[in-house]
């Protein structure tokens, strides 16, 4: 796996940098020609154009495809299309991999079919797999024609497969061995390539039906006696998967158990692919960043898209939004009286509700991540709700002390010190109560629990606050 540094981190943001200066210089050589009034005008503009585009060509030319990748997503939608253009087109299909899935609908919109084709051509099946499914039935269909049985075979199987199984992920290239060979016999065949498949730190073991039998492990093969056979060499205590197992339970086994590589075996227990690092470092991030946008309730857009498509990827949640507002002003309006009896409680009553939603926060945050990590299920959820209503209490009761403390040294009213600190009390109460039962819930129905979690739950700890410290005044204090 490729360990990016700190420095070859900033030299990404100087190449892109880079890259950004030299659009904008040609956009102003190209600009101050075209105003000029010169005989073959044309002629000369054409020239200045390349000799602009030539240094950029040469830049991008010297990137690593996952490089490019970076840049291009980070270019707004026309200077993205002119690099793009310049972007060399064996490149063309390990770039539109690496990038986005909103900012690779943009790309393949501004490709032919044949660019496509040319594009695909250069991909595994496995990686076919990823593009397949945003191109056209047309071109989707030309590609497949241009398949080998084997290769149209393993396509086919790997679309098979959800996006979120282990199936739509693995690889189809490894390297398979018997066990009644010497490693002498395993290294004299291993020769024989030109170069193994990425991160291959470990052999398959198969029988003549492709059952697996167990692994040998590289390192052990360099160092052990040449005699031994594989059947005395290798592992049998293997981490397997099978093709419609969950990816993000996967990737979570490869970092629990130091995986480089692990095999994918079908219900016969026959060797069908194999899972490696590279993919399941990609699950890990998508699941993050997807984890990010849904606490937010969106989902994944290009930065650069329009206005338009960007607007309606915030509708839905806005809405709700817009909604829960309307709740709680409602609930304020109906203690209008009590509010202009006191005028304090209108200072007071958005720090309970603030407080309230920090700590649901901090507790939507915990549950979403011990769903994630598996952590959370029937069995132990009812203590875990258990152990969060009391901590809600416990800072509810220090806290709350705290700020009716406050009021008081502010206001000189005891009975408002007590509202404020009772209110507190029981709004984080109520925010730790849906802090966890909004993505176990959000679970449940088969939804990720992130989806809206944080809107949901600012929507209730508003509501709820407003209601419950107006509420108290009311009884109390009126």
């Amino acid at each position: 796996m490729t360990i990016v540094t700190r420095k070859q981190q900033e030299s990404l943001q100087e190449s892109l940098q880079q890259v950004v200066r030299l659009l904008d210089r040609h956009r102003l050589v190209e600009d101050m020609v075209h105003r000029q009034d010169m005989p073959k005008h044309e002629l000369v503009e054409q020239l200045v154009h390349k000799q602009n585009l030539v240094e950029l060509q040469k830049k991008l030319a010297s990137l690593h495809p996952a490089d490019v990748a970076y840049i291009l997503e980070a270019l707004p939608l026309f200077d993205r299309l002119t690099v793009w253009e310049l972007v060399k087109s064996e490149h063309d299909g390990e770039i539109l991999l690496e990038v986005s899935d909103a900012v690779r609908e943009s790309l393949l919109a501004d490709m032919e079919n044949y660019e496509i084709i040319a594009a695909a051509e250069h991909l595994d099946a496995d990686e076919l797999a990823d593009l397949v499914p945003d191109l056209s039935n047309e071109v989707r269909s030309e590609l497949l024609g241009g398949l080998d049985d084997e290769e149209r075979a393993q396509l086919q199987s790997a679309l098979s497969y959800t996006d979120d199984e282990v199936g739509s992920l693995m690889d189809f290239e490894m390297v398979t061995i018997r066990d009644d060979v010497t490693l002498e016999v395993v290294l004299r065949y291993l020769r024989r390539f030109d170069e193994l498949p990425n991160h291959t730190d470990k052999l398959f073991v198969v029988d003549h039906e492709q059952m697996l039998k167990g692994v040998l492990a590289i390192n052990h093969l360099l160092v052990s006696d040449p005699d031994l056979t594989v059947h005395d060499a290798m592992a049998t205590d293997v981490v397997t998967f099978r093709g419609h197992d969950d990816a993000g339970v996967a990737a979570q086994a490869f970092e629990r158990y130091d995986l480089v590589s692990a095999p994918v075996v079908d219900s016969n227990h026959k060797v069908i692919g194999r899972l490696t690092v590279d993919m399941m470092v990609d699950v890990i991030r998508e699941e993050s960043d997807a984890e990010v946008l849904s606490l937010a309730g969106l989902k994944e857009e290009d930065l650069f898209s329009s206005v338009w498509k960007s607007a309606k990827n915030r509708w839905p949640w806005l809405a709700v939004n817009i909604c829960t507002a309307f709740i709680a002003s409602r609930v304020i309006g109906a203690f209008e009286e009590t509010i202009t009896h006191l005028v304090a409680l209108a200072a007071l009553m958005p720090i309970v509700s603030g407080i309230g939603g920090n700590t649901g926060t901090q507790t939507i945050t915990l549950i979403i991540r011990g769903l994630a990590l598996g952590q959370i299920n029937p069995s132990n959820s009812g203590r875990l709700i258990g152990k969060e209503l009391v901590i809600a209490l416990l800072n509810g009761l220090v806290w709350g002390t705290v700020l009716g403390f406050i009021a008081w040294l502010l206001y000189r009213q005891v009975s408002l010190g007590v509202v404020m600190m009772a209110a507190m009390m029981l709004n984080l109460l109520v925010a730790a109560l849906v802090g966890i039962l909004v993505p176990l819930t959000m679970q449940k129905l088969g939804r990720d629990p992130a989806y809206g979690s944080s809107v949901l739950l600012t929507a209730t700890t508003d509501s709820m606050g407003f209601f419950i410290f107006l509420g108290l005044a009311s009884i109390f204090l009126m």
